[in-house]
């Protein structure tokens, strides 16, 4: 099995993707294939005295930045490391595509050059949140700001298919984000919504609030991509937050400081737990290829574990579930 990374996607690549290259490629039965300008990747890894065998190059002479509008971005560098390492994946030379780029030129080039799934009509993001009582998938979370009711159907299908083949969860529930638990709560668009996932054949268990993101008790929650974006972006800075002011409180006295020396186990047991590094990097489903999208400010310890979530998808087939799926779509639905 071969999966291609964008070596050039993210605040501080190369030198991170890399770094979590050659780790996955030492970990994981796989091959490496990484994608950037040839002269910049060789000088880098020439830092590196014993480089796997597994890890290899492909040129790619252009990159999109952060800030670059995806569409024309994608359109216009065709040389870019996005743009070759989802045509690898088109073409079969690959097996699955990690990048911590331009997440919108991520979408807009697998859209474009893999095509979707049948039976998926926009393709949408999904991020494994950390729970109390265990992960919840949240989809989607940036893909697709304005869907309709059927997307969002579709997401469910899908998100449902991938926790129960790539997770391992056996039978998992759903839910849709709303702003209470009744089903009559909600937009138009919602109500519509709950009522095709009341009737879909899903593992549908009703609404789920914001609470219900970090409980761990619903498997998959389903949202339009503005609101899971929002939300994502959210838990991201209260997560820093809760860290700096507890930092600050252990500081505050000899006695705090014992105390939380005394602690590091537990803290670094909770870190582990609740850190977006150990599940690397996020599946865009709905899209003809494995494709896992990263989050920009990656670790090399968060690349690595994108890699791996690119190899669990592949391993397990997951695109041949998601269509199984989607195919439960019995009827032509309105959105």
């Amino acid at each position: 099995m071969k999966i291609a990374l964008d070596a050039m996607g993210g605040d501080t690549a190369p030198e991170t993707t890399i770094a979590g290259a050659i780790r996955a490629a030492r970990e994981l039965p796989v091959d490496i294939v990484l994608i950037g300008p040839q002269d910049v990747l060789a000088t880098r890894l020439d830092r590196y005295r014993r480089r796997p065998p597994n890890l290899s190059v492909i040129h790619a002479p252009e990159v999109i930045g952060m800030d670059e509008s995806p569409v024309a971005s994608v359109r216009k560098k065709r040389g870019s490391s996005i743009n070759v390492g989802v045509e690898l994946l088109r073409d079969g030379k690959v097996q699955a595509f990690v990048s911590a780029g331009n997440t919108g030129a991520v979408v807009s080039a697998s859209t474009l050059f893999l095509g979707l799934l049948p039976g998926a009509e926009r393709p949408g993001i999904g991020i494994v949140l950390p729970g109390l009582q265990g992960e919840t998938l949240l989809i989607d979370v940036g893909a697709n700001i304005a869907p309709k009711p059927s997307h969002l159907l579709q997401y469910a299908l899908m998100g449902e298919a991938y926790v129960r083949e790539v997770l391992g969860r056996p039978k998992p529930t759903v839910a849709l984000l709303n702003v209470g638990e009744e089903e009559t709560k909600g937009t138009d668009f919602i109500r519509e919504t709950y009522n095709l996932l009341e009737s879909s054949g899903a593992n549908f268990v009703g609404n789920a609030e914001g609470r219900d993101l970090f409980a761990g008790t619903i498997n998959v929650i389903v949202c339009d991509g503005f609101v899971g974006n929002v939300a994502l972006k959210t838990a991201e800075s209260m997560a820093k937050a809760i860290s700096q002011v507890l930092k600050r409180s252990l500081a505050m006295s000899p006695i705090t400081r014992l105390g939380a020396w005394l602690s590091q186990s537990a803290f670094k047991a909770m870190r582990k737990e609740i850190d977006y590094a150990e599940y690397g990097g996020a599946p865009l489903l709905g899209v003809n290829g494995v494709c896992i999208i990263a989050h920009g400010s990656s670790t090399a310890k968060a690349i690595k574990n994108a890699l791996r979530a690119g190899y669990e998808s592949a391993r397990h087939d997951v695109n041949r579930h998601l269509m199984a799926a989607l195919q439960r779509q019995t009827q032509p639905i309105q959105g």
